[in-house]
């Protein structure tokens, strides 16, 4: 029997086409990432931006509106306690023009005549109060040989209590008369500091100066600042934290301080103030935080060289577990009321549930799930099922 050929040749091209419809549509691996599960110290963390600051500041201010002399200390500049760090002295009165010397003059003359009329009515008083003293003596030696009543006496005795209440008069009037005149004489002095002495400002403590708010002599008011002493060996550090994960954080718990320019420093959170504040994020949202305070432990060497507002990274350690098993968190997922991940099996994936027990910035510690070695599936797409068949993707 003879074979057609062109039955043959249609035959060939429908399994062909058969073929290549069966290698289209059957199912192809999905290409994944994936990542180790392993076992070993896990640390749950806060990271937080902080700063540095001393422990103890010391403003020094001006005690009394005076004229300040110009500082010869600058920022750095060491100190010791009772250090004389600045100099005051009295204001210098206001210059007259001439008119109001004029006045001023005119009114010391006046004063003077002041003085002089308060003389006159006091030696007035001074007369009157003689004569009356002795006309009180003459009428008791008249009253003991009964030429005088009793009542005349009294007379006497009440004119002498007046002439004295008189001289007290006019001495008081004499007193302000003459300070009157102080008064008038002082404003024709120019220049002068009344009497006041030069008065030094001492360091309370040794260390350096941290700022200079008024280097120059000029004229300053009393309370104004004039420099920043401290010591810049006892730092700490500050560090303003969400209020919601500052109220995880137990008093003492370890601190690694870092990316100030050294080796990591430990400390411990020494305090947590109990008041935030509403502060701004750089994105505009208003946010309550609260100061965290740290003290620096077994500083490195060159932690010397930080000075006062230094910026630091803040990590508190609130969990360290030392034998955890843990995965990327990128492998979870989740499924159901709980969280699964897809573990490498052969070539497929393995839907496995999973009971996370804590998590910081990259890993997830399981109480439960993979096994140490096991490989899982890295951010799994929406279309990976159970059981499919993976291929790993080629780092390019």
């Amino acid at each position: 029997m003879q074979i057609n050929k062109s039955w043959v040749l249609g035959l060939i091209a429908a399994l062909l086409v058969v073929w290549a419809l069966v290698w289209a549509f059957q199912p192809r691996p999905v290409e994944v990432e994936t990542g180790a599960v392993t076992q070993g110290v896990f640390e749950q963390s806060l990271d937080e931006e902080g700063r540095t600051r001393l422990k103890q500041r010391y403003t020094i201010a001006a005690p009394v509106n005076a004229q300040l002399l110009r500082i010869a200390l600058r920022e750095g500049d060491a100190v010791r306690a009772g250090d004389v760090v600045a100099e005051l002295q009295p204001q210098m009165s206001p210059l007259l023009d001439a008119r109001s010397q004029q006045e001023a003059a005119a009114r010391l003359q006046g004063a003077d005549a002041g003085v002089s009329r308060a003389q006159a009515s006091l030696s007035g008083a001074d007369a009157a109060l003689q004569k009356v003293w002795l006309a009180l003596q003459r009428d008791q030696q008249l009253q003991a040989q009964g030429f005088v009543s009793p009542s005349g006496l009294d007379n006497s005795r009440l004119a002498v209590n007046a002439a004295l209440q008189a001289v007290e008069v006019a001495r008081a009037e004499r007193a302000i008369a003459v300070q009157e005149r102080a008064q008038a004489s002082a404003a024709l002095t120019s220049g002068s500091r009344g009497g006041l002495q030069r008065q030094t400002l001492r360091a309370p403590i040794s260390g350096l100066v941290l700022r200079v708010a008024q280097p120059s002599a000029t004229s300053v008011l009393a309370g104004a600042a004039l420099l920043d002493i401290g010591d810049p060996s006892d730092l700490e550090v500050l560090s303003e934290m969400l209020t919601a994960e500052a109220a995880r954080i137990p008093l003492g718990s370890p601190v690694r301080l870092d990316n100030w320019g050294g080796p990591a420093v430990q400390g411990r959170v020494r305090r947590i103030e109990p008041a935030g504040f509403t502060k701004v994020s750089a994105l505009g949202v208003q946010e309550q935080r609260v100061n965290v305070l740290i003290e620096v432990q077994q500083p490195a060497p060159e932690w010397t060289r930080v000075g006062d507002g230094f910026r630091v990274t803040v990590r508190i350690l609130l969990r360290r577990v030392p034998d955890a098993v843990q995965l990327p968190l990128g492998a979870l997922f989740a499924q159901g009321s709980g969280e699964a991940v897809y573990v490498l099996d052969q070539g497929h994936v393995r839907l496995q549930p999973v009971d996370v027990a804590a998590r910081n910035a990259a890993t997830a510690w399981l109480r439960s799930g993979p096994q140490p070695g096991q490989q899982v599936v890295l951010y799994p797409p929406g279309s990976l099922r159970d059981g499919a068949a993976v291929a790993l993707r080629q780092m390019r």
